[in-house]
């Protein structure tokens, strides 16, 4: 197959494609397709032929090194799928249930951009939410709900969400709205005019932030979620903050954090929280919660699917689709 390396396992039955990385570097550099023999699920891991895979910026950051580990590794964090091996101690599925969830990835040389995938975390999918719906869901919900829990977001408070385009900050802003918040958001064009729609209050990023915030929310910012791309912009929080650094958390800016005071999701205690991801698939199902999808692709596809992700201008998850090869 055309893009395909082939490795010592291409000559055994039991193979499957996979995009995975040897060397840390840029994404496009050190990526590539290759056959590798299909994986046991080990004790407690389920393993799945996958339906769909969530593309996310930790795909990018693995590569360059993020959580290094033994090599080669994998991108995909996110997965949905059909079950088709469970691990000893696993009773919560079976063969044939239809799950979305988070790979393994430090415990396998492949992650979700396969053809097959473990996965360590999953919730059975609900009727009415298809896989490429799913496979949206579990880092974006995963990673915003344990921040809005860290920073302890309640309906007494007012939440400024920057970068509010984000797959972060878009499942941020919802999860805050359910909580009862006002929510002041930052963000582009794409999707200003749908968080208006679901009650948030939109500004534009760039000069004049503080000022901007300081009008719309026309009283003190009680906490601020930082999702945006690395941008310098954090001394800027803090003074919407009221110069407290302590009522600002980033998911990206740990360098300029440390020196400012800024809390990180690297630095707080809460623990993973995939243990809600079955709960908002199913707000996904009803209607009531949404992770925006821009596009999907073959998995031979997946060139295109990287370029689009490393250029900043996805507009939403890209999402791979092994099964529709």
């Amino acid at each position: 197959m055309e893009g395909i390396e082939m490795n010592n396992h291409a000559s055994t039955p039991a193979t499957m494609r996979t995009i995975r990385f040897h060397d840390y570097g840029e994404p496009t550099d050190v990526l590539r397709m290759e056959l590798t023999a299909i994986p046991d699920p080990g004790p407690g891991r389920i393993r799945v032929t996958v339906r769909a895979c969530g593309l996310n910026p930790a795909d990018w950051a693995l590569c360059r090194g993020l959580y290094p580990g033994n090599l080669p590794r994998g991108i995909g964090l996110d997965v949905s799928g059909i079950v088709d091996a469970v691990g000893d101690g696993v009773t919560e599925v079976a063969i044939g249930d239809a799950v979305l969830g988070s790979v393994d990835f430090a415990g396998s040389s492949s992650a979700g951009a396969s053809d097959r995938a473990i996965l360590n975390h999953w919730a059975l999918i609900p009727a009415g939410l298809d896989f490429v719906q799913a496979a949206a869901l579990p880092l974006a919900v995963e990673t915003a709900y344990r921040s809005i829990e860290s920073l302890g977001v309640t309906s007494e408070h007012i939440l400024l969400v920057h970068g509010a385009g984000t797959m972060v900050g878009f499942a941020a802003v919802q999860i805050a709205l359910m909580r009862g918040a006002r929510v002041v958001a930052t963000t582009g064009a794409t999707y200003s005019d749908r968080l208006r729609t679901m009650g948030a209050e939109v500004t534009s990023y760039g000069d004049g932030l503080v000022e901007r915030v300081t009008e719309l929310a026309r009283q003190p910012v009680d906490l601020i979620l930082d999702t945006a791309p690395v941008s310098g912009v954090l001394p800027d929080l803090i003074q919407i903050a009221g110069g407290d650094p302590r009522r600002v958390l980033t998911i990206s800016d740990f360098a300029a954090a440390a020196g400012l005071g800024v809390r990180t999701t690297f630095t707080e205690s809460q623990p993973p929280r995939y243990d809600v991801i079955g709960e908002f698939a199913q707000h996904a199902a009803d209607g009531k919660f949404i992770i925006p999808v821009a596009q999907t692709f073959a998995l031979d596809e997946w060139r295109t699917a990287v370029d689009i992700g490393q250029s900043g201008h996805a507009h939403g998850k890209l999402v791979l689709l092994p099964a529709g090869d």
